[in-house]
């Protein structure tokens, strides 16, 4: 294994026994082999050498028979290089200290006594997957990401996944589309992302909030006005309808459009033609409308404050966007996403999450959806004082109940707990399937067996 320079990797491995030291550096002879017998030894190694993986014995002295010094190094090796892949070798036979050392950022287990060659696909696998966060981290850093779909959204959640596929597939055609969906979720992001995607991608693409503009000023905004067609109107101003000619306008909070205001919007659906107010001539406008709304519009509609047949103009397609906790996993996708994007805007440290706050962050419900999500690790970066933001930098308490599901079918609950649990684990231990399958209770083959069962991407 040789880095980009042709010269072989640094493979750090901490380990007392001398008899063992000179085996593994054997073994190992495609790497270059630092060898460390203490935490001070290792510490200057890794000063030194920034090697990508470490294999960790617990048991160093002074304390080489229990697991004290080397969960002390770990602590240390994270906190120095959260990125370093440390995979922990441990000699006691206790599954438990294992499996603590995974919770505490350890990368993947071994136990002694070592078989070189399971051992050693470990160690490969440890580099590859540290190349490939690399190259991510490059890719985010040029505006590009593994999980982005449709407008730049962040998500590996087969339920965003679905949206952005029915977007994707009405953006080629010249209907409207309504994006229902909670304050947050990203309807703008989606709206934009259909444009791109459209016919209509060299036109503008115009953007209002309807719930921002005050009543008596939102025609105006919307339909433009002539020079003197009021006080202050100075000057002949487009609309944003028109503005947007040959692209789109999404109109944001669309439920807040007022009654009056309501039947001329209609008027311009069914004609395509706008009279700018104090204006005498129709005017031609060829506009794609995509609009938003967070309100339950049948009840509006009920209640008459909303017009029926400007509904079914708006929404010849309806597209319904899940809440970031109907999304599993996608919070902490988006957390990681965030935290690289301020951190160094912000001169920050921290360079991840340690596990308490990736567990808060995957167990919270977010009543503001991505926005609320955004604002809340915003925060904890300025307030994160090492390399690792905690629950306590998220100001989060621990989670509560999840709820109860709406199923009647055992069978079906169990799968669908079991697909929700699989999605979050495989995000928290970011594809590991080892790690994975130990957030799990369960056993590596047993997990790929799942997996396989239900059809989900290893």
């Amino acid at each position: 294994m040789s880095d980009r320079g042709g010269e072989p990797r640094a493979l750090l491995v901490v380990e007392d026994d001398p008899g063992l030291q000179a085996q593994l550096k054997w073994a190992y002879d495609d790497y270059r082999v630092l060898i460390a017998g203490d935490h001070d030894a290792a510490i200057d190694l890794l000063r030194a050498e920034e090697p990508a993986v470490v294999t960790l014995d617990l048991g160093l002295p002074p304390d080489a028979d229990g697991t004290r010094e080397g969960f002390r190094l770990l602590k240390a090796i994270l906190e120095m290089k959260p990125d370093t892949k440390v995979i922990v070798v441990s000699g006691h036979g206790e599954r438990a200290s294992a499996l603590a050392a995974i919770a505490s950022g350890a990368w993947d287990f071994y136990q002694k006594p070592i078989a070189i060659e399971e051992l050693g696909l470990i160690v490969r696998r440890a580099f590859h997957v540290h190349d490939l966060e690399a190259e991510n981290a490059r890719l985010a850093g040029e505006g590009a990401n593994d999980n982005r779909v449709l407008g730049g959204m962040i998500t590996g959640a087969p339920e965003m996944l679905k949206v952005a596929r029915t977007i994707e597939r009405v953006a080629g055609l010249d209907v409207s589309v309504m994006l229902l969906g909670a304050s947050g979720t990203g309807k703008e992001l989606l709206a934009r992302g259909l444009h791109e995607a459209s016919p209509r991608r060299d036109g503008a693409f115009v953007a209002i909030n309807c719930a921002a503009i005050p009543e008596n000023l939102l025609e105006s905004e919307l339909f433009g006005h002539e020079k003197g067609a009021f006080t202050g109107a100075v000057k002949t101003t487009e609309g944003k309808i028109e503005l947007a000619h040959g692209g789109t306008l999404f109109l944001d909070e669309v439920g807040d459009i007022p009654l009056p205001l309501q039947v001329k919007l209609l008027r311009f659906l069914q004609e395509r033609t706008i009279e700018r107010i104090g204006g005498r001539k129709p005017i031609a406008v060829d506009t794609r409308i995509v609009c938003a709304t967070h309100r339950d519009l049948d009840a509006m509609i009920a209640a008459g404050s909303f017009r029926d047949d400007l509904y079914y103009r708006l929404a010849e397609m309806v597209v319904r966007i899940p809440a970031l906790a109907e999304r599993p996993g996608d919070a902490v996708l988006l957390a990681r996403h965030f935290l690289h994007q301020y951190a160094p805007a912000m001169n920050s440290g921290a360079r991840g999450f340690a596990p308490d706050a990736l567990q808060a962050i995957d167990e919270g419900r977010w009543p503001g959806n991505v926005r609320e999500l955004e604002n809340r690790i915003k925060r904890a970066v300025i307030m994160a004082d090492g390399k690792l933001v905690t629950r306590d930098d998220l100001d989060m308490a621990a989670a509560g109940d999840e709820g109860e599901e709406a199923y009647l079918n055992l069978r079906s609950a169990r799968e669908a707990a079991d697909r929700v649990a699989i999605r979050r684990a495989m995000t928290q231990s970011e594809g590991n399937i080892s790690l994975a399958a130990k957030l799990l209770g369960i056993s590596r083959p047993t997990l790929y067996d799942l997996l396989k069962q239900y059809q989900m991407q290893g």
